[in-house]
């Protein structure tokens, strides 16, 4: 198992991620709201008090990593003195930019559709 294992990561890693509500309902017969709210105290936690090197964070884009200008999306992060700084500079291989451009794709869909009511 590798971050560079391609079969590990479309085989085993990308399934256990999009089915991790499921699971987490699964084992505790509960909700996964419990998870979410644990995510966003840790999200802040960093936030406020620090990362320890990189954590992700879902945050308005600069137009990083071609990532559109406002649209929020998660990126790599260092978090210090209740700031944040975006990870500059990572080469992304081609798979991985396929899947970014589709999540792209559809964040910049939905932006539109509510566009309207922004206004």
């Amino acid at each position: 198992m590798s971050l560079f294992d391609r079969q590990w990561i479309n085989d085993e890693f990308i399934p256990i991620v999009q089915q991790r509500g499921a699971a987490i309902i699964k084992a505790r017969k509960l909700s996964s709201a419990a998870s979410a709210a644990n995510a966003a105290i840790s999200h802040i936690r960093d936030w406020v008090h620090g990362s320890r090197g990189w954590t992700s964070m879902a945050i308005p884009s600069d137009g990083s990593y071609g990532v559109p200008k406002g649209i929020i999306f998660s990126y790599p992060v260092i978090c210090k003195d209740g700031k944040y700084e975006i990870v500059k500079g990572l080469k992304v291989d081609p798979e991985t930019q396929k899947r970014l451009d589709v999540t792209i794709e559809e964040l910049v869909s939905e932006r539109k559709a509510v566009e309207h009511l922004l206004k």
